[in-house]
């Protein structure tokens, strides 16, 4: 699992870098740009809310796999495109794709390890995304600079291809105690509202990591602007920046999970919130590309731990028969708070400037520090590791 996801994710960033690239050469348009990144989310959105029970039904592995066979198509495809419209329309058949592929391997990986290695596990296949958001958003500029994007995206198409041969290879009952039975569509999409809400540890990640995503959103859409029209940086400047939140992300996860086993997840899920803000505060303010990909270094790691802590609160907070809606309805919420910050922000970016979008988004990481915190925490009494309602 976690060399499938190495290999699958280091192709979709340095394919992200060309795609966001290509859009802004191609428009120049802030909107353009922003709605690349919206198709990638939005299709989730829709997935969690009607479609979340089908990763409870049906076999995980073959989702996943599935997953990765239409992406590579997408990707085998974009090559002979010639609009901006059309790159659009590919990148949202990649994004529901996307919809089923990431929220079936975190249902899947408590099935893999016990509790006790949970967010070890976790940790580990969270640092292989992160290990790709260091090397291929570099890779991506650099590449695309000096071979444009075509060739991104045929290696992106490859990786997808790796990925589904290695997944195919995990027993599917390793990845699934057992198939969720059904009680009809709606009612069994119903149970899974129902269990986020009745949980705390997935009210924080709803309502916390929702507020975050606010900010997240605003910053991805403004990095180039930031990296290229700020900083005068060029193509390479948009990838350095890229990847430094990567590297971060690396650290991050690894001290998440030992930070998560010492204190517990509300206050490492706090102070990884509070990084976020330091960090990307900080780039806001930066004098060159360099500064600032230093800062985003420290918003990175903040940002690797409190993923960690996404998944561990969700994991733990539902049961194997329920888990795969109650992901798909959590990340639909956060991916929509995300998309709709990357349309608001794609508008305002030429109006009000990268800098002070950046300066908003940390304000939120601040936020979303105090609310996930009063929620993650563990009222007296509870039995360490165990679900809190």
């Amino acid at each position: 699992m976690a060399i499938a996801t190495l290999g699958s994710s280091v192709g979709t960033l340095l394919a992200a870098i060309a795609l966001a690239i290509d859009v802004k050469d191609r428009t120049n348009s802030g909107l353009w740009v922003g709605a690349v990144l919206v198709v990638a989310y939005l299709p989730t959105v829709v997935i969690g809310l009607t479609l979340g029970p089908l990763i409870d039904r049906l076999s995980r592995r073959n989702l996943m796999i599935g997953a990765d066979l239409v992406r590579a198509a997408v990707f085998f495809a974009l090559p002979f495109t010639g609009s901006p419209a059309a790159i659009v329309t590919l990148a949202a058949l990649a994004g529901i794709a996307n919809g089923f592929f990431r929220p079936a391997v975190y249902a899947g990986i408590p099935n893999l390890v016990p509790d006790e290695e949970l967010p070890a596990a976790n940790a580990l296949v969270q640092a292989m995304e992160n290990v790709s958001w260091a090397i291929g958003p570099i890779l991506g500029g650099l590449l695309t600079a000096a071979a444009g994007p075509h060739t991104a995206y045929w290696i992106n198409g490859v990786s997808f291809l790796l990925s589904a041969v290695l997944i195919s290879r995990i027993p599917a009952r390793m990845l699934q105690s057992e198939v969720a039975l059904t009680r009809g569509h709606w009612r069994d999409l119903g149970d899974g509202f129902l269990a986020v809400i009745r949980s705390r540890p997935l009210l924080a990640v709803l309502i916390g990591w929702g507020i975050a995503c606010l900010g997240i959103g605003a910053a991805n859409v403004t990095e180039i602007f930031l990296a290229k029209n700020t900083f005068h940086a060029g193509d390479f400047g948009y990838g350095l920046l890229y990847g430094a939140i990567g590297g971060g992300l690396v650290l991050g996860s690894f001290a998440g999970s030992t930070l998560l086993e010492r204190i517990g997840p509300a206050k490492t899920y706090a102070g990884g919130l509070v990084l976020m803000a330091a960090g990307f505060g900080g780039a806001a303010v930066s004098p060159d590309i360099w500064v600032a990909a230093a800062c985003v270094v420290v918003g990175g790691a903040g940002d690797g731990g409190a993923i960690v802590c996404n998944a561990v609160l969700v994991q733990r907070g539902a049961a194997d028969e329920l888990r795969g809606r109650a992901l798909t309805f959590v990340m639909s919420a956060t991916y929509l708070a995300t998309a709709i910050a990357n349309g608001v922000a794609g508008a305002l970016v030429h109006s009000v400037g990268p800098r002070v979008i950046w300066g908003g988004a940390a304000a939120s990481y601040l936020v979303a520090a105090f609310v996930g915190y009063a929620l993650a925490r563990e009222p007296r009494g509870a039995a360490a590791g165990g679900p809190v309602h």
